[in-house]
């Protein structure tokens, strides 16, 4: 009895002490061409050179502040999840993410590796705080989530942290509103925190910006309306959460409702819990990008 009470105590004094806690949101869109570019070698040409040194202070602040976990937000193109089954928001639970064949083969892009264990944390509290997730323990990730760590990190040999994804619905109505996507964020935050294991998390929200890929507005790239998109979300998300679908639709296109992905990110920084409004450690915006507005926020949690 002695022996296992020796044990234990000494478990608990190797155990790190404290909790997991958010120390930035990054927003990021995450245009497939932009994949296209990297795996082919043509981010030296001209038409692609703006749009990724946009992203060179990011890269250099990701390996300044490389987190433990990524909590990455994106939504799925009909990889895992078509017209037979529509989750509104999934959390993948694995250890282990393999990139997905979009119809050209898998990106040549390391394997996600997951967060088990936080992912599954997350899922608990997330879920006891009334939000209904579902469970993926198998789950291909496509350009929606790799894209995104291209322009974070390079094309590194391994990706240099790990990554729970969480895909959110917004391709087929319903899609959930910004009102409920950035009370998620909220419950993202505090499952994060209430994590017995010192860990640093950033939680990233990926799409968007304003785009149309059919129709006769097909092409439809508002910068104007990105911008003050990109104000709102910095300065009052509060208030941008409660704008209805339709003025998505109508001012950034029909895939520009992408951008309601981005407040489950904004959602779950400090300032909205009474924190310290965050730090703009930088911001970013191009037209075009294919079809697509790309922008970019990396907000750090004073």
């Amino acid at each position: 009895m002695a022996d296992a009470v020796e044990s234990a105590d000494a478990a608990a004094k190797d155990k790190p002490v404290g909790h997991a806690r958010i120390t930035a949101s990054v927003f990021s869109s995450h245009v497939p061409a932009i994949g296209a570019a990297i795996d082919m070698g043509k981010t030296g040409e001209p038409y692609w050179v703006p749009m990724f040194k946009g992203y060179d202070f990011s890269k250099q602040w990701m390996k300044e502040n490389t987190p433990d976990v990524i909590f990455l937000v994106y939504n799925d193109h009909a990889t895992n999840f078509d017209l037979g089954i529509i989750p509104t928001f999934a959390i993948g639970t694995a250890a282990e993410f393999e990139p997905a064949d979009e119809g050209y083969g898998p990106r040549p892009v390391p394997v996600v590796k997951g967060h088990p264990k936080l992912a599954s944390h997350i899922a608990q509290s997330v879920i006891q705080q009334d939000f209904d997730l579902t469970i993926v323990n198998d789950l291909k990730v496509d350009h929606g989530l790799t894209v995104p760590l291209n322009l974070m990190f390079g094309t590194p040999s391994e990706w240099p942290c790990k990554v729970i994804p969480f895909a959110v619905n917004v391709v087929q109505y319903p899609v959930p509103s910004g009102k409920r996507c950035f009370a998620l964020g909220q419950a993202i935050r505090r499952a994060i925190e209430s994590y017995d294991e010192p860990l640093k998390v950033q939680i990233w929200g990926t799409g968007g910006m304003s785009h149309q890929l059919q129709g006769p507005r097909a092409g439809l790239i508002n910068a104007e309306w990105d911008n003050k998109f990109l104000d709102r979300l910095i300065a009052d998300p509060a208030e941008l959460s409660t704008m209805p679908h339709i003025d998505y639709v109508r001012e950034a296109g029909s895939e520009g409702i992408e951008l309601v992905m981005w407040l489950i990110a904004r959602g779950a920084m400090a300032d909205v819990a009474g924190g310290k409004p965050p730090k703009v450690a930088h911001r970013f915006f191009h037209v075009p990008a294919s079809n697509t507005a790309v922008g970019h926020l990396i907000l750090e949690n004073a």
